[in-house]
């Protein structure tokens, strides 16, 4: 198992006190309680005695996205001052897995005669509450990471026909409040037709902006790194922290991040807030980016996978099925089992060993170098490379994927594999554990770069699930290229 998925455990007692009161919960004011900040928790339990109900609460300040001082609506009759804390915790439910919900502490201060003087105590614990939280937000695996300037300004790009159509739903319900609550300022573009976020970001001032999110499936991300990389600041623009709420049918990306982040696994709306907090958080990582080269017209980058034969069959061919969200995927697979197509080609790729210097790739109509690995022209099932761990929600493809690992998986199946087999296949990469199957179809590796060269007439190629010119295609990666907000 990997350890990253296992139960978490007990919770150790909360370490030392750094801040100690006591005050009025504002959600009943006739309840009173001792809080205490320590390194990583807000414990907060009853004074009052009450015959039912909660007595104590600890709050990891992992889990929380932000927290504000401010004075009563009544300044001058009342001389009280509040602090709010805003959490979502993970918690587990009584049916199945786990799910983040959100959790408000709010405090009453008005022990000081002086109206300034509560103001200035909660805006002290306001202050407190949030460099300790961003302490416990900005260490992974020991490793101090860059996070975004505070308060941040993000502009957020929401697709509002991805997936079932509820984006803007979703919105409303969960980010709206998440971002308030995290004191994160953002500016809401709705996307109205295909490419409409490509353009915006070609001519906007990114100046005004800390990060771009899209709210979406992975395909609006797709536009935004190929526009950003169209501007004539194409260098310093693709250094803008980007950052994906998952509102689609694959949200292959959002789930690669989550996986990384180390919690249980979630989907759909779960998923949704689940990166809202690791979006709240606002660390960020290197990307690696791929760069995809056509036999005619300009380079596509890509930050997520190249699809041939049944994948990119079933990717496009299951958009008749979009209603029905990420299952669009699952009866997508079961139409096309049923017809299964060959295709033929020719295959050859640079394996990720030794010199990792940047690459120089001949023409598609040269010859691969000689330390190329090439595959004889083949019958293949399909051909995938991928370069982030999840192909779909639940579809954990490359296990050991990392944003910015400098590598592509590269899987291909060869022509002769049972329908079957190929299902079992698609099951185990349920839960990642399709490159231990010993399927003799079946063909793994790590490389740097690869050529593919259908010979068959009819085929589709999808970049990122967007369909491309069908035709020879070489792909080379780039280390680290882009900025993402990953916790």
């Amino acid at each position: 198992m990997d350890p990253r998925r296992a139960e978490p455990a007990l919770r150790p007692e909360p370490g030392p006190v750094t801040l100690y009161g006591e005050f009025t919960l504002v959600s009943n004011r006739k309840v009173r309680c001792s809080v205490k900040l320590t390194e990583r928790d807000l414990v907060v339990q009853r004074l009052t005695a009450a015959p039912v109900g909660w007595n104590k609460v600890v709050l990891s300040l992992s889990d929380c996205v932000g927290c504000r001082a401010y004075r009563g609506h009544d300044n001058k009759a009342d001389g009280s001052s509040y602090f709010a804390a805003y959490f979502y915790p993970l918690k587990r439910r009584w049916c199945s897995g786990a799910s983040r919900q959100r959790v408000e502490q709010c405090f009453q201060l008005s022990a000081l005669q002086e109206p300034h003087a509560n103001l200035e105590e909660a805006e002290k614990w306001a202050r407190a509450v949030r460099q300790r939280s961003a302490r416990q937000h900005a260490l992974r695996d020991g490793v101090l990471l860059h996070s975004l300037s505070r308060p941040c300004r993000m502009l957020l790009l929401v697709n509002p026909q991805s997936g079932k159509g509820q984006a803007l739903t979703l919105y409303k319900n969960h980010i709206q409040r998440m971002l308030n609550d995290a004191g994160v300022m953002h500016s809401l573009i709705i996307t109205e037709r295909k490419d409409h976020a490509r353009e915006h970001v070609k001519e906007a001032n990114l100046s005004l902006w800390d990060a771009i999110v899209i709210m979406s499936g992975d395909g609006l991300l797709f536009e935004v790194i190929n526009g950003l990389l169209e501007r004539s600041d194409c260098e310093e623009a693709i250094q803008t922290p980007l950052g994906i709420l998952p509102s689609g049918s694959g949200n292959a990306l959002a789930a690669s991040i989550h996986y990384y982040s180390g919690d249980p696994p979630v989907s759909s709306e779960e998923l949704l807030v689940s990166c809202g907090l690791l979006l709240c958080k606002g660390l960020v990582s290197r990307m690696d980016l791929v760069s995809i080269h056509l036999s005619s017209g300009p380079r596509l980058f890509s930050f997520l996978s190249l699809a041939w034969g049944f994948v990119a069959d079933v990717d496009v061919e299951s958009e008749k099925y979009r209603h029905l969200g990420a299952a669009r995927f699952t009866v997508g697979t079961l139409v096309r089992l049923a017809s299964l197509r060959v295709y033929r080609g020719k295959l050859a790729y640079l394996p990720a060993t030794g010199d990792s210097s940047d690459l120089q790739l001949p023409p598609l109509d040269q010859p691969v170098p000689g330390d190329w690995v090439v595959v004889p022209e083949e019958d293949f099932i399909l051909v995938l490379a991928m370069y982030q761990s999840h192909l779909a929600e639940d579809l954990l493809a490359a296990p050991d994927a990392r944003l910015d690992d400098g590598t592509i998986h590269l899987m291909y199946v060869k022509a002769g594999i049972s329908r079957t087999a190929l299902l079992r296949l698609f099951l185990a990469m349920e839960k990642g554990t399709h490159l231990d199957t010993n399927c003799q179809h079946l063909v793994h590796s790590k490389v740097r770069a690869l050529r593919l060269e259908p010979t068959s007439p009819e085929g589709i190629i999808t970049v990122d699930g967007e369909v491309v010119e069908y035709g020879p295609v070489q792909a080379e990666v780039q280390r680290g290229r882009s900025r993402m907000i990953s916790g």
